[in-house]
């Protein structure tokens, strides 16, 4: 349905009566259940084949919910101030008062909080409706994301109510996630913001141990998946692959990130890139080398995961 009032009106109710809606933001499409819904909750997790232990992250529509939901240190109040709305996902302490489902936080003591950039955000507010949603990306736990709502269709058209089609998402990849406890950060998913522009609002990031336990999304070792094997860095192309290129090469691509090197223009064609190659029946999707720089890490994460075993 596209994006627009009646589609606001209609997604409105829907998730008042326990149903899940797709929702466009900036980084991809979500699937969106009202936060307080048990049920709804774990209807997310069955949609997807989403394993129970991988939380998800509750999308709150203006910033000022957060302390709500969240003890919010001096430092994560300069986050927000800075990234929201935008894409930038904080893991907090949970206050241990709060009208939220449990099935989303995987049984931790933290929660993971986003204030996205979406029309719709105004058009629920307008009908009195302030959420806050438990929103994943709308695709099978462990696919490629979804950055059109057609993708959301070939993903998950038969198990949810409506999908509102605001169009291509502008960033392409997924927000930027950091666990703040007190004064300390950590890099727990790179993503849409680049570890660049967190510098000057964090005196010392550090980074997870990607073997421990997902505290937050996009931390399990196999996600954003084709179904073929993904082969990285890649200088030649074999017979039988499909090869996805960046910038000026000598091998010919199949289809290329950016020829003009732009990592920004890379990162918002990366799925729908990887989606189409993955429709050609290869049994290989070779990827040239992407530097790794300012977005550049975020696409390197993803391809890194695409690339794991399954």
């Amino acid at each position: 349905m596209p994006a627009g009032p009646g589609a606001y009106r209609r997604a409105e109710t829907l998730l008042r009566r326990g149903e899940l809606v797709a929702l466009p933001t900036e980084t991809v499409y979500g699937l969106a259940a009202l936060a307080s819904d048990d049920s709804a909750v774990a209807e997310i997790y069955q949609a997807k084949g989403r394993p129970s232990h991988n939380p998800l992250i509750v999308h709150i529509l203006t910033p000022e919910k957060a302390k709500d939901l969240a003890d919010v240190s001096p430092l994560a109040q300069s986050l927000m101030d800075r990234f929201w709305p935008g894409a930038l996902t904080l893991v907090l302490p949970k206050k241990l008062s709060i009208d939220l489902s449990s099935v989303g936080s995987a049984g931790l003591e933290t929660i993971a909080i986003r204030c996205p950039v979406a029309p719709w955000v105004e058009g629920f507010r307008s009908l009195g409706f302030d959420g806050p949603l438990v929103m994943p990306s709308a695709n099978l736990s462990g696919h490629i994301s979804p950055t059109t709502a057609q993708h959301v269709f070939e993903d998950l058209g038969d198990r949810i109510k409506l999908i509102i089609d605001g169009g291509p998402c502008a960033g392409g990849v997924e927000s930027t996630v950091i666990s703040i406890d007190g004064d300390r950060a950590s890099l727990l998913r790179p993503g849409a913001i680049a570890a660049e522009a967190l510098a000057p609002f964090i005196s010392n990031l550090s980074f997870a141990d990607e073997k421990s336990s997902p505290i937050a999304p996009g931390m399990l070792e196999s996600h954003y998946a084709p179904r073929a094997r993904v082969r990285l860095n890649a200088i030649h192309k074999a017979e039988g692959e499909a090869f996805l290129g960046f910038g000026v090469s000598h091998i010919k691509a199949d289809i290329n990130l950016s020829e003009t090197e732009s990592l920004e223009e890379a990162a918002n064609r990366l799925y729908a890139c990887l989606r189409s190659l993955d429709s050609l029946g290869k049994a290989v999707i070779a990827i040239a080398p992407i530097p790794m720089t300012g977005l550049g890490v975020a696409i390197n994460d993803r391809l890194k995961r695409a690339a794991a075993p399954k």
